[in-house]
């Protein structure tokens, strides 16, 4: 990463605009998982620390741009966040405007100021300029730690980028670092482990990961399509039919570098509870649907893991949310657990696959970013890493 860091400018004295990634699951109006706020507390205290000031955005949720919604406020988050740092963390009505220009031009240094949703604007998603300035008059110094956001070009992440010095925080350098190896330069044996529902999704990432791995593994809703692309009848599967003569090319370009399952658990319907039992993945009964991987694909998978010196993953290996069909998913994470290859997980379903298995602390790095982490991994570039500094 040929970017600036915090580390590379003059904090003190300063007031920092920070872009966090507050995007945090909510129960009650109270923050039910603070993993993320977690995750950027890192440079929030190294830029207290130096002597700055620090006023804080970020998105929650996906509302619809037209002003101040209850329900996706950010104040149970600058909530959250007050009690972690244990100091107070004001919250500001608004995040652009005269009184919040007032608010944070009184900070004093140490001092937190926590912007209210940016997306309640919606100049926020379509980058407009005027919106982004009014943005950057908060601050003097313009530091970027939401890498969950770094592949929107969106006034928060990009925009405020042109009228600010512009660096990044530690969790995203350190992202950058991690899905960095994976792109450039990756240690080997290196193996790709790709699942989830579609393979329309996941194309770009199959073919760049193709380029670049050793083995690419491929399980969950995804292998189906491949599955029938080689004529096995997949009965009630999930398959997508437009995607098939796709699967049908990657396979004939990977040869043996594709590892497909070759048993699945299959289920009477998609049900928690669904009758369930484990079929060669040529041999789905008519009526039934392929809901995970099965044992002698996890066995063989697992052996591919075991030579590895980096696995990336993005994606599970079956239904994983019921836990009947999660067993596949679980064994591929304790395998990496066990690997002791450097394994760098993609954010969304993955993340939460590694916590859930009970592995996530075993993991070399666990992504902040589903989305991000899968076009970073497609080898595109992210506007918000983009408008950066260079060193």
């Amino acid at each position: 990463m040929n970017k600036k860091t915090v580390r590379d400018i003059e904090l003190k004295g300063k007031r920092v605009l920070m872009r966090v990634d507050f995007n945090v699951p909510m129960q009650g109006g109270a923050v039910s998982d603070d993993k993320r706020i977690k995750a950027s507390l890192p440079t929030i205290q190294y830029v207290l620390d130096q002597g700055a000031s620090l006023v804080l955005m970020s998105h929650l949720g996906r509302p619809k741009g037209t002003g101040f919604d209850p329900e996706f406020s950010l104040k149970a988050a600058a909530e959250a966040l007050s009690k972690l740092l244990g100091k107070p963390v004001e919250m500001a009505p608004d995040c652009i405007g005269p009184q919040v220009e007032a608010m944070a031009q009184a900070l004093r240094p140490g001092q937190v100021l926590m912007l209210e949703n940016v997306r309640f604007h919606k100049e926020e998603e379509k980058n407009d300029p005027e919106f982004a300035k009014k943005l950057a008059a908060l601050g003097q110094v313009y530091v970027n730690d939401a890498f969950g956001s770094a592949h929107r070009a969106h006034a928060s992440t990009e925009g405020v980028a042109r009228y600010l010095p512009a660096v990044s925080g530690f969790l995203m350098e350190q992202e950058l670092e991690y899905l960095g190896r994976a792109t450039q330069n990756p240690e080997r044996p290196y193996v790709a482990i790709l699942g989830g529902a579609k393979i329309s999704d996941k194309i770009a990432v199959v073919e760049n990961l193709l380029a670049k791995c050793d083995r690419l593994i491929i399980g969950g809703g995804m292998a189906n399509t491949f599955l029938a692309a080689r004529g096995y009848p997949m009965a009630d599967s999930l398959v997508e039919p437009g995607s098939i003569d796709t699967a049908k090319s990657i396979m004939e370009k990977a040869g043996d570098k594709l590892m497909l399952p070759v048993d699945v658990v299959v289920a009477d319907k998609f049900e928690a509870e669904a009758a369930s039992q484990v079929v060669d993945a040529d041999k789905v009964p008519a009526g039934w649907r392929a809901m995970d991987i099965g044992p002698r694909s996890v066995q063989a998978f697992g052996d591919v893991l075991k030579t590895a010196r980096l696995v990336v993953w993005n994606g599970p290996m079956g239904v994983f949310e019921f836990p009947r069909f999660a067993e596949g998913t679980f064994a591929i994470a304790k395998a990496l657990a066990a690997s002791g290859a450097t394994t760098v997980i993609g954010g969304g379903d993955s993340a939460s696959a590694v916590k859930k298995a009970g592995v996530a602390a075993k993991m070399t790095h666990v992504s902040t970013g589903g989305g991000a982490s899968l076009e970073f991994l497609e080898g595109k570039v992210l506007p918000g890493v983009a408008a950066l500094n260079d060193k």
